[in-house]
């Protein structure tokens, strides 16, 4: 597979089948059934899910919670006679530490390693201050914030929902609510864990009165998911790292799950990341529960060791999340379902319709 290209991973996508907003009820809507195997497919409703999981099976689920991690911010003036400038963008995209942030600055260019960001409350109090430490390609920025009382409880005072760029519209109130996860916990993640936006509490309540038992990691999203890959070769992909963690509650239902020969569903491509990288940290021993980053970039020809069954939402194409469905279905299949899938006007990406790949 290392003859791999990025573009034999495209489709053709009409930019109307990505979904602009969510269904109007949580949990409505559809999902293409694939058969790993053979590549059979069967068109579907979300509604149906709980019943294609086996008593026993092991549903895995992503609780990290998206931060309002678009900002906006004035720069302080350095100089008496230096001009204001209008409001300058701050997308924030990954913690680094001692109240640092790598962050997307737009407009960028005038903005200097060493200058000052304020970000003021809608009455104007400034609320937050930081200091540009590093500058790097594309509006990258590592940003220095002055310590507060509550970090996140301020952006949530001050910020706006990151919703996706090919979401061409500003973010509403609404969204607050409806690109976050009913499960939703641990803040840090500047994109939601998509797949898990279709599920309700009463399709969790369902699932559970099957004797599907549940568990939950979390794996903070960067807005690297995003990221154009800028290589020819799928072997010379180089991923973003992003933060994940394990409880002990969750490594022992992995486990039992592994150990029993019980199968394990990930619900979205965020779990198969963290599953399989806990797997190869562990080794030959059992999963620990523990915390750290991973950069794992899964293509065709990767050996899945934890992950049996798989619920996602249809990614952009020549994108790492694809290269993950193809390695863990086939790469034709799963550019057929994809086919079929546009032929059939499913609704494409965060806020669109999903597929069961087991």
């Amino acid at each position: 597979m290392s003859d791999l290209l990025v573009t034999d991973f495209d489709y053709e996508l009409p930019e109307e089948l990505i979904a602009q907003e969510p269904p109007a009820e949580r949990g409505t809507s559809r999902m293409l059934l694939v058969d790993r195997e053979s590549g059979a497919l069967q068109d579907g409703k979300f509604t149906e899910f709980p019943s294609l999981l086996r008593e026993g099976d092991l549903l895995v689920l992503n609780d990290s919670r998206v931060i309002a991690a678009r900002l906006y911010a004035r720069r302080t003036l350095r100089r008496e006679k230096e001009k204001p400038t209008g409001r300058i963008e701050v997308m924030l995209t990954e913690p680094a530490g001692n109240n640092r942030w790598h962050a997307l600055v737009r407009p960028g260019r005038k903005v200097a390693i060493g200058e000052r960001l304020v970000f003021p409350a809608q009455d104007g109090t400034v609320v937050l201050e930081a200091e540009v430490l590093e500058r790097g390609q594309f509006g990258d920025r590592l940003l220095g914030f002055a310590p507060v009382e509550d970090f996140f409880g301020v952006l949530e005072s001050i910020g706006h929902i990151p919703l996706p760029p090919y979401i061409h519209r500003d973010d509403a109130a609404s969204d607050r609510e409806r690109y976050q996860t009913v499960f939703s916990q641990e803040r840090g993640s500047v994109a939601a864990p998509t797949a898990g936006l279709h599920f309700t509490s009463q399709t969790l309540e369902s699932i559970a009165a099957r004797g599907v038992e549940i568990a939950r990691v979390t794996l903070h999203v960067g807005l690297g998911t995003f990221a154009p890959l800028r290589v020819e070769h799928v072997n010379e992909v180089q991923l973003h790292r992003e933060p994940y963690s394990i409880s002990a509650e969750a490594a022992d239902a992995l486990n039992r799950a592994r150990r029993d020969g019980r199968r394990i569903v990930a619900v979205g491509t965020t779990v198969v990341r963290t599953l399989e990288s806990a797997a190869i940290h562990a080794g030959a021993n059992s999963i620990s529960p523990h915390s750290g980053d991973t950069s794992i970039f899964i293509s065709p020809g990767f050996d899945f060791n934890v992950v049996g069954a798989l619920l996602t939402n249809f990614h952009l194409p020549q994108s790492s999340l694809l290269m993950l469905v193809s390695a863990f279905a086939g790469r034709e299949h799963v550019l057929a379902a994809y086919k079929h899938a546009v032929e059939n006007q499913y609704r494409f990406f965060s806020y669109g319709d999903c597929m069961f790949l087991a």
